[in-house]
């Protein structure tokens, strides 16, 4: 994210000083500022269209290894509520930051995780994302 914040922040600051030299060259007369400012513009123009099919190749790349097997959670028995409790614990979210973002309590939330770790005979929290991960159930 800051990446991307850098790369259009130095865009907007290079399209500034183009207007500036834009503005100096119509005053002085100089012509050949006007060449260069536009080659220049060019330039960005091609740089942005470049990051923005970089942007969509990485987005559908991720979209085709994402695809969830939701059979294969109907047939571990993983309830809706249970599902997402497990991408959230995927997120790296604790107990705690779950039980406030789903507005449940607390042992609410350890009791839906015992009962994943029991569908998918883990032990720890690492291991049920890994099982999930190698089943295709979570990205």
């Amino acid at each position: 994210m800051k990446k991307t914040v850098l790369v259009f922040g130095a865009l907007v600051l290079a399209l500034l000083v183009l207007f500036q030299l834009s503005k100096y060259s119509i005053s002085t007369g100089n012509l050949n500022i006007e060449v260069a400012i536009t080659v220049v513009a060019i330039v960005f123009f091609i740089i942005g269209l470049y990051l923005n099919q970089k942007k969509l190749r990485s987005e559908t790349i991720s979209e085709v290894t994402q695809s969830i097997d939701s059979q294969k959670i109907s047939e571990l028995g993983i309830s809706k509520r249970e599902y997402e409790i497990l991408v959230k614990i995927s997120e790296g979210l604790s107990n705690k930051e779950i039980a406030e973002k789903l507005f449940v309590s607390e042992s609410t939330i350890k009791t839906h995780i015992s009962n994943l770790f029991v569908k998918l005979d883990a032990k720890r929290r690492t291991q049920a994302i890994q099982k999930a991960k190698a089943l295709h159930i979570i990205a």
